[in-house]
């Protein structure tokens, strides 16, 4: 099926977001041909950047990567996450609805330029990567590179 766009502005900025990840990123890129969507991953975490419509003439660049599933939530765990975000220069953790923790960062589409786009990636990437192994060993899990095997 072909990607589905909810208007031009939509399809516009999905293009200019492909077109900059193929020249930051190249075949490292996995484009999908169903969304508005490609994958890359790095070490033992992946990350999807989707384009997303906002409202009726503009698109957000979401770059989310899913750090662990099925880890066990505890107080402990939400405080070390909360406490993480503080941290944070871009993006945060937070829980999807099966309580899988991801790690995630939001641009707006149609201001989105080269720097931005690797900024806000790299950043999603390389910090699933950095604490996919400690919330692993802490509460347990699984981490992305384990699912895809």
């Amino acid at each position: 099926m072909p990607i589905q766009f909810q208007h031009e502005a939509h399809q516009k900025i999905y293009e200019k977001v492909a077109q900059l990840a193929r020249e930051i990123w190249g075949e490292m890129a996995r484009f999908r041909d169903d969304a508005p969507a490609f994958l890359l991953d790095m070490g033992s975490a992946f990350v999807r950047v989707a384009v997303f419509p906002w409202g009726d003439d503009d698109a957000f660049v979401n770059a989310r990567s899913w750090v662990i599933c099925g880890a066990e939530i505890k107080p402990d765990l939400m405080h070390f996450l909360l406490r993480k975000n503080d941290d944070f220069r871009f993006g945060a953790f937070g829980l999807d609805s099966d309580n899988d923790i991801f790690f995630e960062h939001s641009i707006v589409g149609s201001t989105c330029d080269k720097l931005e786009l690797k900024a806000c990636v790299m950043a999603v990437l390389t910090t699933a990567d950095r604490f996919d192994d400690e919330i692993q060993q802490r509460w347990g899990g699984t981490r992305a590179v384990d699912r895809t095997k």
